[in-house]
């Protein structure tokens, strides 16, 4: 294994409270899912914050959820055998415009956690919520120039547009 899928080694706290390991290359986070499988990302201003009351809310409608909104790292059996790297550079893409629309100060990070519904957006909502790392907005930009180097015409998941 090359140095850049290394287990992730550093600590900083971009909510100011929670101390996790930093993913700082999209190696890293692929390796991660490789080992671990059932990953999700979540895009917030921090499990800190986040696990004051471990549920979601519907942007829409407003009403509670029965858990954290998250967007599975796991990759798909349709895959195949295909590049893990693209797979999470795709699942973080998709998503990217969650930082913009909510002030710029969301990150994505790292999370296990027990799956109890699904929210309107069929994302899972989970609960029993284990942070694992946050993922460095380097591993963003990485995210995208993978993207980018794809034949297909992608875009965020933005409905904005």
């Amino acid at each position: 294994m090359d140095e850049s899928a290394a287990a992730p080694t550093r600590t900083t706290a971009p909510d100011g409270a929670t101390e996790l390991p930093t993913v700082g290359s999209l190696a890293e986070l692929a390796d991660l899912v490789e080992r671990h499988g059932t990953l999700f990302v979540r895009w917030s201003r921090g499990p800190a914050r986040d696990m004051e009351g471990t549920r979601s809310v519907d942007h829409l409608t407003g009403i509670p959820m029965p858990g954290l909104s998250a967007n599975p790292l796991q990759v798909e059996s349709w895959w195949e055998d295909r590049s893990v790297r693209l797979w999470v550079a795709r699942r973080l893409y998709d998503y990217c415009h969650l930082r913009e629309e909510r002030g710029g100060d969301v990150r994505p990070w790292a999370l296990r956690g027990h799956e109890v519904a699904r929210g309107p957006d069929n994302e899972p909502l989970l609960d029993d919520v284990e942070p694992v790392c946050w993922i460095d907005l380097a591993v963003l930009h990485e995210a995208e120039e993978e993207v980018a180097r794809q034949r297909g015409s992608w875009g965020p998941m933005n409905r904005k547009a």
